[in-house]
């Protein structure tokens, strides 16, 4: 089985292919996200990139502050994607980051922890760019599977935060393991 690293390149790498794929004039379009559009869910992504390096870094939230904040995708999202994705992956991939420790907004975790985190929130907000552009995109099922394990036992908490996943939706055993990751963070996949 690949490790949290490679998972979470080889989830970058999809995500990428979504971002270049998606056409020039989508960014306003609306996305599963029900508050966000195409633009502010990529700004999101990017940001959470631009977070990586100074987070594994064992910097905290207070002493990044506001580095990232404002338009950080300018007239080119795509770029702003590009410029974003390499380091944080880098970053992931060093020696010993998965056992640091990272400083995030509820609490020290493992740099594991936060890898696992990376993963499903580019797995699902891939799928979530690719509906709101109208451009294909199947969530690989080495991919789904460990994003699905991971997110079981924390649906609940999951779906207390409406800004990214929507109330758990039923599924069937039978599904597929990317439609019951879909559906059990709020989407009609």
């Amino acid at each position: 089985m690949a490790t949290i690293p490679e998972f979470h390149r080889c989830a970058a790498e999809a995500f990428s292919v979504v971002v270049e794929d998606l056409p020039d004039d989508s960014w306003d379009a609306p996305t599963p996200c029900a508050k966000w559009d195409m633009r502010t869910l990529l700004h999101h992504n990017v940001s959470e990139n631009l977070w990586v390096p100074p987070l594994m870094a064992g910097e905290t939230i207070a002493s990044v502050g506001d580095r990232f904040e404002g338009d950080i995708l300018g007239d080119d999202p795509k770029a702003a994607w590009r410029a974003s994705v390499g380091p944080a992956c880098d970053v992931l991939d060093a020696p010993h980051a998965m056992t640091r420790t990272v400083h995030l907004s509820f609490g020290d975790v493992p740099g594991e922890e936060y890898g696992r985190q990376r993963l499903v929130d580019f797995v699902v907000h891939a799928w979530d760019l690719a509906q709101g552009g109208g451009v294909p995109y199947e969530i690989p099922e080495e991919l789904a599977e460990p994003c699905y394990e991971w997110a079981k036992p924390l649906a609940p908490m999951l779906a207390s935060m409406p800004d990214f996943f929507g109330k758990p939706l039923a599924y069937s055993p039978d599904d597929s393991m990317a439609v019951k990751l879909l559906r059990m963070l709020g989407r009609a996949a």
